[in-house]
């Protein structure tokens, strides 16, 4: 790229006051110009003052009203000598009126002169000033407006400090106004900025807070802002405006340096030196040289200004309070501290914001193309420049600068290069701040710039209480008082070149190995850390983010090496699988992990404990914790509301389960089989979508919470081998309340399953008497009961109220003794090896079951069985099926037979039996296959003596709901 020509931008002159004239001498020329303004004239002259008088600078044929305002302006400062005529002249008063509305403006330095006249004359405008100011009035061609303007600016000049010429020497009144003309001109203006973009503004603000026209009071005002915004060209600028108005002028630069570099007595020194011009000072304490300065300076009119102060030594050592200085005076501090100015009772504060997008790419175009205007091939990468430097005026001028020249290609290879790793000037003015912070307020200060940018206030306070083990409110605040960080809307707002600075110094504690830095937050660093095992003592936090869904394996080792790890967040961690991993104790805080939807850790046999932070995570879907033996904490409380199956299968250790804090709709399947738990919560009743419970094998629970019997979607309630489980809790509070005789169970319990099949199962149970009868009206809903090898002796009469039930199955209950009732609608009743029921509980089975029964005498009749079945809505001839049946005799003898039948085939069986009469029914255990319809029993009367038979029932219908199938009976 070719180099330009370099320009320069037209405000600059705003602030570096490049003038044409250092004095304009306004006067009424008939009364001093060959006495007393010929002889000022000169004296300035000869002292190299450039002073403008309008018979020697205008040309002829020039106009001069337009001459004379311009030159007016191009005045670093002005003398107004008001002699006895001076009012009478309109070009007098435009002139005066023009030179007060540059002291307003631009905070001119005026002097007036009252020349054999009285200062009160011309303030209120009495004598010659009245009578002048009256004809102007009575003059047509002159607006009255105009005249309220000059009687103002001549009020205004009035009050200004000057001198007052009445008798004496002309000559010593010259001389004492040339010596002090001499001091203000030849002060040399600050640099302020080579382009100074965006300042015009700035300074208007400034300047409006340091009401520069009131002379009254004192004024400090703070400007404060993050390092590279331009707090001292703001300052330098606002100096250059205004400091012709003072009597004495110090600017401190580098407050912070010099403290540290020469002592703060030193500084002292320097600022008196300045202000009060005593030199050879040798100031023994800090205390000596506030007590000097206040003497020195407490009646003089100065202006201090004080850059980058960073601790209140030096604020309470240089300028510790408004009295120190005299009216009229004002101080300027520049700090990265907010918390400064506040500790110092600092209302007046401006803080400095970086450039606007304009601005900025304006400022950039000056330093990278030495012109305000951008080759046009070039706006897109500018726009890149400027985006990077995000109005960080620093950034902005270095980056620029560095660009001078260069090819495109070479930009875009130094921005790919910044964007990576930060440009080490303006990395090393950005880290002051850092260097400045306590090791917890560093700490505090990388966590953030590392992970939290745009997080909410709170969470992060959370996280780092959590992690950092501290409460991390105060460390924030000193960050937000130093411009590292800010708070916007609740959330943390850090701008980019303060982020990079702070990863950068994590990146350099070891630029080649990730593993051995405190923080890892990048991805790639991550990744290859976990993978290739490369952790380190030295890694503290950890925040992996994905931008898409990627699957990692990795063996956990990497972990081993990090013991001083103390967050771990994967925003992206979606599943979690460490099944059999032995090396792993506890689950730490996954709070970092919150769009985890699978956590499998089973068979981790040394785990102990699962932090609090798995019961909160939102998303998660799938808990798989079976076998791990040595499991004996949960989270003490649990609100999941995505969670479908949780399992802790086999967790013996295991005493106690969670609370449930919340609703949980999407549970479908809770485990807890064969595990060590003692108590289940009253809470429990909160898991709202449960459909599949299984506690088997639990044999240290004792009682179940009535809140199960409520839950609205369970469909299956394994309880078998509790051998424990005794009676019902009743729980108060939270859910509703059961009363002491179940009822208000019962009115919630399966309720919704009527038309579904709910299973539960309490075999293998040491079932009492008065637990069935508790747990019985729960179950009004449930389909199918089974109490095999329950210890029970009464089946209640009040199993009749479950009207649902369908299957109920009694094998091996050997102390059963009495059936008093059995439900309604029951289709399929097993009572195998029951062996203590009584006769009567005997037939009320047999009653129950779709048979045909015949009384016999001698012998079995030869006889046939028939069955029809129905397919497709017709009698078939041709179906197969499956048909179990039992032939019971007595009461107590039962025989079965498994047989695979056709339509209409005969049965026939043999059985010896006793003399007498003799009870037989043939009874349908069950069958498989086409539906039946009916059976019927045929007898042989050509083989059978029909006086030793009776048929009391030779055939059935089998339809719809009267199917009903009974199993009882000896196993033999």
């Amino acid at each position: 790229m070719a180099k330009m020509k370099e320009l320069k931008p037209q405000s600059s002159s705003s602030f570096t006051h490049e003038w044409v004239y250092d004095v304009f001498l306004s006067f009424r020329g008939e009364d001093t110009r060959k006495g007393f303004t010929g002889n000022l004239y000169n004296a300035l002259c000869e002292k190299g003052i450039n002073t403008f008088i309008d018979d020697k600078e205008l040309r002829k044929g020039e106009e001069i009203k337009l001459a004379l305002m311009t030159a007016i302006q191009q005045s670093r400062a002005a003398i107004v000598i008001f002699s006895e005529n001076y009012a009478s002249s309109t070009y007098c008063l435009e002139e005066l009126t023009k030179i007060m509305e540059c002291i307003k403006r631009n905070g001119r330095l005026v002097w007036p002169v009252f020349y054999q006249v009285d200062p009160s004359d011309v303030r209120h405008q009495k004598g010659s000033y009245a009578e002048a100011l009256a004809n102007h009035e009575r003059e047509k061609t002159i607006d009255k407006e105009k005249v309220k303007q000059w009687r103002s600016a001549l009020e205004e000049a009035a009050n200004l400090s000057g001198w007052h010429f009445k008798h004496g020497y002309e000559y010593e009144l010259i001389e004492e106004i040339v010596k002090e003309v001499s001091k203000k001109i030849n002060r040399r203006p600050l640099h302020v900025a080579k382009y100074p973009v965006g300042l015009v503004s700035r300074v208007q603000k400034l300047n409006s807070l340091l009401e520069i026209e009131s002379d009254e009071v004192v004024q400090m005002v703070g400007i404060f802002g993050m390092g590279g915004l331009g707090k001292t060209t703001l300052a330098c600028a606002v100096y250059n405006c205004i400091a012709d108005r003072f009597d004495s002028l110090c600017f401190l630069a580098n407050v912070r340096d010099n403290s540290k570099k020469y002592g703060l007595v030193q500084v002292q020194e320097m600022l008196l030196s300045e202000l009060a011009g005593e030199k050879d000072l040798n100031l023994c304490s800090l205390n000596k040289g506030i007590s000097i300065i206040k003497s020195r300076l407490s009646g003089k009119k100065i202006l201090l200004i004080l850059d980058d102060v960073d601790r209140l030594e030096q604020l309470e050592a240089l300028a510790g309070g408004l009295d120190w200085f005299g009216s009229g005076s004002r101080v300027i501090i520049t700090t990265r501290n907010k918390h400064l100015l506040h500790v110092q009772r600092i209302e007046r504060v401006y803080e400095l914001e970086g450039l606007k997008d304009g601005e900025a790419l304006e400022l950039f175009a000056w330093n990278a193309f030495k012109t305000k205007e951008i080759d046009p091939s070039y706006v897109d990468i500018s726009k890149r420049a400027v985006r990077y430097s995000n109005g960080l005026p620093l950034s902005v001028e270095i980056i620029g600068s560095d660009l001078y020249g260069k090819t495109k290609s070479e930009w875009k290879s130094a921005l790919d290069t910044y964007e990576n790793i930060p440009h080490q000037t303006i990395q090393k003015i950005l880290t002051v701040s850092y260097d400045g912070l306590t090791e917890r307020e560093k700490e505090i200060f990388l966590d953030i710039t590392c992970f939290f940018k745009g997080y909410k206030l709170s969470d992060v306070a959370n996280i780092l209480t959590r992690g950092r083990g501290f409460n991390p409110d105060y460390a924030i605040q000193v960050l937000i008082d130093k411009s590292l960080i800010k708070i916007d809307h609740c959330h943390v707002r850090i701008h980019d070149m303060i982020e990079d600075m702070g990863r950068e110094i994590v990146r350099l504690e070891s630029a080649s190995k990730p593993g051995e830095r405190s923080r890892l937050w990048f991805s790639t660093d991550i990744l290859h850390v976990f993978k290739e095992n490369k952790g380190s003592d030295k890694t503290e936090v950890i925040m992996l983010r994905l931008l898409k869904d990627k699957e990692v394996q990795w063996d956990g080792n990497a972990l081993k090496k990090m013991e001083n790890l103390k967050i771990l967040e994967f925003k992206s961690l979606t599943e979690m699988k460490l099944s059999k991993c032995q090396s792993l104790k506890k689950v730490p805080d996954m709070s970092g992990a919150p769009n985890l939807k699978k956590l499998h850790l089973d068979s981790c046999k040394r785990l102990v404990k699962v932090h609090d932070s798995v019961g909160f995570l939102g998303k998660l879907e799938d808990l798989n914790l079976n076998g791990c033996t040595g499991l004996k904490i949960l989270p003490r409380g649990i609100n999941l509301p995505s969670l479908k199956t949780m399992s802790l299968r086999n967790c013996k250790a295991l005493k106690n389960f969670p609370e449930i804090l919340g609703k949980m709709e999407n549970i479908t399947y809770l485990v807890l089989s064969d595990s060590g738990i003692c108590d289940l919560p009253f809470s429990i009743g909160l898991l709202v979508g449960l459909a599949n419970l299984a506690i088997d094998r639990c044999n240290n629970l004792l009682e179940l919470p009535s809140s199960i019997f409520m839950l609205p979607e369970l469909k299956a309630l394994e309880a078998y081998s509790c051998k424990g489980l005794a009676r019902i809790k009743k729980g108060k509070g939270q859910l509703r309340e059961t009363s002491s005789d179940v009822k208000s169970v019962v009115e919630f319990s399966f309720c919704h399953l009527s038309d579904e099949k709910s299973v539960v199962d309490f075999s293998f149970c040491h079932l009492s008497d008065e637990f069935l009868v508790t747990l019985l009206p729960c179950f009004h809903c449930v389909t199918n009961l089974s109490l095999d090898y329950s210890s029970i002796t009464i089946l209640p009469s009040c199993i009749n109220a479950c009207h649902s039930l369908e299957e109920l199955t009694l094998n091996n209950c050997t102390a059963l003794r009495e059936i008093r009732d059995l439900p309604p609608n029951i289709k399929h009743l097993s009572a195998i090896n029951c062996t203590s029921l009584t006769s009567q509980s005997k037939k009320m089975l047999l009653n129950k079951a779709p048979s045909m029964s015949f009384k016999f005498r001698k012998k079995l009749p030869l006889m046939a069985l028939s069955v029809a079945v129905v397919a497709g809505g017709c009698y078939c001839s041709k179906c197969c099926l499956k048909c179990d049946f039992d032939l019971i005799i007595n009461g107590s003898k039962r025989l079965t037979n498994f047989l695979h039948l056709k339509a209409s085939l005969d049965m026939i069986g043999k059985l010896r039996i006793m003399n007498g009469w003799n009870h037989a029914e043939i009874s349908l255990v069950k069958h498989s296959g086409q539906d039946m319809k009916w059976m019927r029993l045929h007898v042989q009367e050509q083989k059978t003596s029909m006086a030793d038979i009776q048929i009391i029932n030779p055939k059935v219908t089998i339809e719809g709901k009267e199917k009903k199938n009974v199993t009882c009976g000896d196993k033999s």
